[in-house]
């Protein structure tokens, strides 16, 4: 049976294996090494504020600054 995974379910797994909330620049650099290299800084912010709004992740603000945590994590 083949599985497959979709872009943003990858950067949900990859964001779960951090310690560190995510910036938008940081999810750029997790999808320049994932089986979707070509995806850009757009495209990460709008994964990652699609992800927020599905309950994966937690959007927090700081500093003027955006950052990005699993739900139930440390930040």
């Amino acid at each position: 049976m083949i599985t497959t995974i979709t872009r943003r379910d990858w950067l949900a797994t990859a964001i779960q294996g951090t310690a560190t909330p995510v910036t938008t620049q940081r999810a750029a650099e997790l999808l320049a090494v994932s089986p979707w290299p070509t995806a850009g800084r757009n495209t990460a912010r709008k994964d990652l504020r699609a992800l927020a709004a599905r309950g994966v992740l937690v959007a927090v603000d700081a500093n003027g600054r955006r950052t990005y945590a699993p739900k139930g994590g440390q930040l």
